[in-house]
């Protein structure tokens, strides 16, 4: 039975919640096409991405404490955590801006959003939602956006970093949810708490995709695998195939903890900040 690829994408834009599962590797640029060539009877190029191959733009600013706890999270694994961002994908402002709230939950992703249009994008949907006039296409969707604000109101959230990068996907034909994609020329660039632009024209970018940043002996992309319950054949036999190593890699975790370390931070081999 071929099951509706686009049914994730569906329940996506009604604001529902989706839950997946992830698991991210580091590859060499290199094993790029060998991949392609093996997900080709599988999979097909995401419509939302334009050209012979099929990339757009991710822009991500992240938020979080003051302290940093979503980051801490992260850095002691905490079973059950969360993220905060704000999300647009080219680099025109044509696409919405995305509010997301990310869960991890006993290593079940559970990710929920709301629809914001780019130019309606400010900061005073998060201080003063008693003011947002946007009219959300499901009360699923408005509720994300209220927790979304809650959230943020509770841990004090504010700006602490922008994450870039380019994003090659494919979608699975045959499953009813299962995507793979390739994500490069990762860099962020450090904000402050008042900055909430998402597309600046004067910020300088670090690359994250380094052998220092990713902690690897070559520069790597990042592949990931995402499934609902059920992960699909063609990918555990991909998996096996080209000795894929899981790697529990987070874009924001890495761009802070270099961040610091140019601000003269030290860590144990464990990678925990001692400082």
């Amino acid at each position: 039975m071929i099951l509706d690829p686009n049914k994730a994408s569906r329940r996506a834009r009604q604001g529902i919640e989706l839950e997946r599962h992830e698991a991210k590797y580091f590859l060499h640029p290199g094993m790029i096409p060998v991949i392609r060539k093996f997900i080709e009877p599988f999979c097909e190029k995401d419509p939302h991405a334009p050209g012979e191959i099929p990339e757009y733009t991710v822009t991500t600013l992240q938020l979080d404490s003051n302290d940093f706890a979503l980051y801490r999270a992260k850095e002691v694994e905490a079973l059950n955590r969360f993220k905060l961002r704000v999300r647009t994908y080219g680099r025109d402002g044509r696409c919405p801006v995305f509010l997301e709230i990310k869960r991890k939950i006993k290593g079940v992703i559970v990710k929920s959003r709301a629809t914001i249009p780019f130019k309606e994008w400010s900061p005073e949907l998060v201080f003063h939602p008693e003011r947002c006039g946007i009219r959300f296409k499901s009360s699923a969707e408005q509720m994300n956006y209220l927790t979304f604000v809650r959230l943020c109101r509770e841990i004090e959230a504010r700006p602490k970093v922008l994450i870039r990068y380019e994003r090659e996907s494919y979608l699975s034909r045959m499953d009813n949810y299962a995507r793979v994609t390739f994500d490069r020329r990762l860099s962020y660039a450090p904000t402050k708490d008042n900055e909430w632009e998402l597309l600046p024209k004067h910020k300088r970018w670090w690359a994250v995709d380094t052998q220092m940043g990713l902690g690897q002996d070559f520069p790597s992309v990042i592949l990931e695998l995402k499934t609902y319950n059920d992960c699909p054949t063609w990918m555990v036999d991909m998996a096996e195939r080209f000795d894929l190593v899981r790697n529990g890699f987070s874009k924001y975790f890495a761009a802070v903890r270099m961040e610091s370390l140019f601000s003269g931070a030290e860590y144990s081999d464990a990678s925990e900040n001692v400082t």
